[in-house]
């Protein structure tokens, strides 16, 4: 109560004291935050906005990669197979540790793993104002190097005026999420605060998949004639059950779909399951940010950032060796049950800032760049173990990685003749990395490796383009870009004590668009070639994360075209459609044969193969529908069957089994539905009420998984063939049936 009345004075006060600065100038000052590492209308870059109205429509619980998922050329992946909690996005068929993300234009991307773990950042699309998906390399931005795309996230906007609100959502599998947003509006004429309050949480599709997420959104401002001022603060708690494993079709036949094995164990000849099988972090992030207008020509952004982070996973490891886990001496054989911890301690820091440049008639222009640091400390413990005595948090390894990230960049957009630009942008990356101290693992003498690795990066990614504005109705554009991308941590592990080399990509991409009051299309082709790409093996490490590998000739391509066409003939009806159509390939992916005895056939080359996890059809259709206040949307999804797997093999074959292991994700067709009124009552700005059903065909189909098998020659043929030893030796992620999520949005 005492709350609510604090809001009310502030909103009054907001009232009586409405800004004389104009509106415009100061959403123009909230922009520069990403304002020069985003394509604008006539940048030659295949990208995306996507509006905060349109995030809103679909935000009643999903993660941002869900929200995200209509637009071109984007799959997604779901640990509890209902969206929520440890979910991914790709692009291109790109994994997730390549696609540079940044908010505000402050990078987002865990510094040693390259990802956004979006279970750490939830419900963070209830504070975007908008976000940009620039496809392929993209422009200069910004923390990791972009392989895939880029995704630009704009915080909201604080507002003139005042406003609060109240989501509230429910549905399936006990998922619900509750949203309390407020907002000062503009106070004494430079003063605003805005800011969220959100919980979610979700039983899972998947057997005990549970997901708790408590986050807020808080940031303060304080806007002068031609500077604003902006502190925000945003965080994340987090408490997942364990769903990383996927299982084997042979085990969801045996147990049913929803088969979890995470936290499994055998006590007294019965299966249980251990309660805390779980992940526990929190996430803090601070971003500090002065943009200011010099003049009418120049706009400068700077922006300082920390990102606090710690936690631990907790999981039961059944039949372990202890000296593995320093308990015993390694002459000791003894195998037990033990409960351990795996944990992170890190601090992510540094700056970003941007001078920007435009003569409001044919040229604009940026310097920007930044410097990040990154410290973290990965560590073990032991809680318990069954045969021995344990000393209370027994440290079994430590170890520590910094990382030194350094950029600065140029660009320039210049109209030399009338509707035909050219646009120029280079970039200067610097990347080193140190990791030492002890690891979770031994060689082959028994002594635990210790980290002894200090590698340096340098990197120049230019990138040339030109775009036509032909007339009013058509447009079109063509780029040239070359980046590079340093190993991720897991890269080095699972490659200790190699020289790792630096991926390559040079991208080409050639667009066409046709924009009218009723009808706009257009086609973007692109063609990605690159040198040592890293690519998923289809294999998971012990914790579930994707081992990636580039023990291949190094190099491979994406080749493709994305079209785009929307229809609106009337008010009250839209059409709006894309698809991809691309191939995906490894030029010559060599592995090591083995036959069924194991006996040793050599290095063999599989020729072209496709490259994992990337789909070669993507295809989205929305027809939208509004009446007065009544809104409803058919979303259609087509993703095509994804490969597993480098070897080309659809499945392996398993000696004495009449059946064989799939080594592929079968291609699915979903159908989502969303329905909406909104009205007003006394008292309230305006209300709406609505629900998603999500799968109405109820589809039983997977959007992600593992596989492990080895591949042999046939002595009689000479052809090569894929074989493993049991039917167990793929994973599924299961997605859920039809399910729904009812959600109530109250806005005053």
């Amino acid at each position: 109560m005492t709350a609510c009345l604090f809001l009310g004075t502030l909103s009054m006060m907001a009232q009586s004291k409405q800004s004389a600065i104009d509106t415009l100038k100061v959403i123009d000052l909230d922009e520069v935050d990403v304002i020069s590492t985003r394509a604008g209308a006539n940048t030659p870059i295949a990208h995306t906005n996507v509006s905060k109205e349109k995030i809103a429509e679909l935000n009643s619980g999903k993660d941002l990669p869900y929200l995200l998922s209509r637009t071109p050329s984007v799959t997604t992946t779901s640990d509890a197979g209902n969206g929520i909690g440890y979910t991914s996005l790709r692009v291109r068929g790109v994994d997730p540790s390549r696609v540079n993300i940044t908010a505000n234009g402050i990078p987002l991307n865990d510094a040693e793993s390259s990802q956004v773990f979006w279970v750490n950042m939830p419900d963070f699309a209830s504070s975007a104002e908008n976000v940009q998906i620039q496809r392929g390399v993209g422009t200069s931005t910004n923390g990791a190097g972009a392989f895939g795309a880029t995704v630009n996230i704009q915080s909201a906007s604080l507002g003139l005026k005042p406003s609060f609100g109240y989501d509230m959502s429910a549905g399936s599998y006990g998922t619900h999420k509750e949203t309390l947003r407020f907002a000062t509006g503009l106070m004494g004429n430079h003063w605003a605060l805005q800011g969220r309050l959100s919980n979610i949480g979700t039983d899972g599709y998947l057997d005990r998949a549970s997901v708790r997420l408590n986050s807020y959104f808080l940031q303060a401002a304080y806007y002068g004639q031609n500077s604003v001022v902006k502190f925000i603060t945003f965080n994340g708690q987090e408490k997942t059950y364990h769903a990383w494993n996927y299982a084997s079709k042979q085990e969801q036949k045996e147990y049913g779909r929803t088969y979890n094995s995470c936290g499994a164990y055998m006590k007294d000849g019965v299966l249980h399951y251990y309660d805390n099988q779980t992940d526990n972090y929190h996430q803090q992030h601070y971003q500090l940010l002065w943009n200011q207008r010099m003049g009418h020509l120049l706009k400068l952004n700077v922006g300082l950032h920390l990102t606090k982070g710690e936690g631990y996973y907790e999981q039961y490891k059944a039949e372990k060796k202890l000296w593995q886990y320093n308990l015993v001496e390694p002459s000791n054989s003894i195998v037990s049950d033990l409960i351990n911890q795996k944990k992170m301690d890190n601090d992510f820091m540094g700056f970003v800032s941007s001078l920007s440049f435009d003569n409001k008639k044919n040229l604009t222009a940026s310097l920007g760049g930044g410097w990040n640091v990154y410290d973290g400390d990965h560590f073990g413990k032991v809680l318990w173990a069954k045969d021995v005595v344990v000393t209370p948090n027994f440290e079994y390894y430590r170890n520590n990685g910094k990382k030194y990230d350094g950029n600065i960049y140029g660009k320039v957009n210049y109209e030399f003749l009338k509707g035909l630009s050219v646009y120029g942008d280079l970039q200067y990356r610097h990347v080193s990395v140190h990791m030492n101290g002890l690891t979770d693992d031994y060689d082959d003498n028994n002594n635990q490796i210790n980290f002894n690795q200090r590698n340096a990066y340098n990197f120049l990614n230019p990138k040339l383009g030109l775009f036509y504005q032909i007339n009013k109705q058509h447009q079109a554009y063509a780029n040239f870009a070359i980046s590079h991308r340093e190993p991720t941590r897991n890269d080095f592990e699972e490659h200790i004590g190699t020289n790792l080399i630096a991926e390559k990509l040079a991208d080409w991409e050639l667009g066409y668009k046709f924009l009218s009051p009723k009808f706009t299309a257009g086609f973007n082709f692109y063609m990605m070639n690159y040198s040592h790409q890293f690519v998923l093996t289809g294999q998971l490490n012990e914790i579930g994360e994707m081992i990636s590998s580039n023990n291949n000739s190094g190099k491979s391509y994406r080749m493709g075209v994305e079209l785009e066409a929307a229809y609106q003939p009337v008010d009250w009806f839209r059409w709006d459609v894309n698809a991809t159509f691309s191939k995906n390939h490894n030029k010559n992916w060599t592995i090591n044969a083995v036959d069924e005895s194991w006996n040793d056939q050599g290095t063999v080359s599989l020729g072209s193969t496709p490259t994992s996890f990337s789909p070669d059809i993507i295809f989205n259709n929305i027809l939208s529908f509004k009446w007065k206040g009544m809104k409803a949307q058919l979303m259609s999804q087509y993703i095509g069957k994804q490969y597993l797997t480098n070897t080309g093999f659809e499945y392996a074959h398993v000696n004495n089994q009449k059946e064989a292991v799939k080594l592929i994700l079968s291609d699915f067709f979903t159908n989502d539905i969303d329905l909406s009124y909104t009205f007003k009552l006394k008292g309230i700005k305006s209300a709406t009420i609505g629900a998603t059903l999500y799968n109405i065909t109820s589809l039983k189909y997977d959007n992600n998984g593992w596989a492990y098998n080895e591949v042999g020659i046939n002595q009689a043929t000479g052809k090569t063939y894929a074989w493993t030893t049991d039917l167990y030796e793929s994973g599924f992620a299961p997605q859920a049936p039809i399910h729904f999520m009812a959600h109530l949005s109250l806005n005053f």
